[in-house]
């Protein structure tokens, strides 16, 4: 299979894309969807870890194993959307740092 049966260009120049429709650009949920219901999720947990606590401590009846499990849980997701949010940090810094 020869590179012009491909269709494959051979001047060593990158060939133009053409720019998405209005049915591909929303197939599905964007990057910026995904990132803001994420953040959301993640205030959620701590929100609801919040509120145990505070039950937990004005003596409301619950376990305080469920209490500290909500804890957990919403502390490794803050941890991971951190983690999350320095990768991308770190991402940006290195394409801004491209030179062309």
């Amino acid at each position: 299979m020869s590179i012009s049966s491909l269709g494959l260009q051979t001047s060593g120049g990158l060939a133009p894309v053409a720019p998405l429709s209005a049915n591909q650009a929303t197939a599905g949920p964007s990057f910026k969807d995904f990132l803001v219901d994420s953040i959301r999720d993640v205030n959620s947990m701590q929100q609801e870890a919040n509120q145990a606590v505070e039950s937990l401590f004005t003596g409301g009846d619950v376990n305080p194993a469920e209490v500290l499990t909500a804890v957990q849980k919403a502390d490794m997701a803050f941890r991971m959307m951190m983690q999350i949010r320095n990768k991308l940090v770190q991402a940006y810094d290195e394409v801004k740092n491209v030179r062309v």
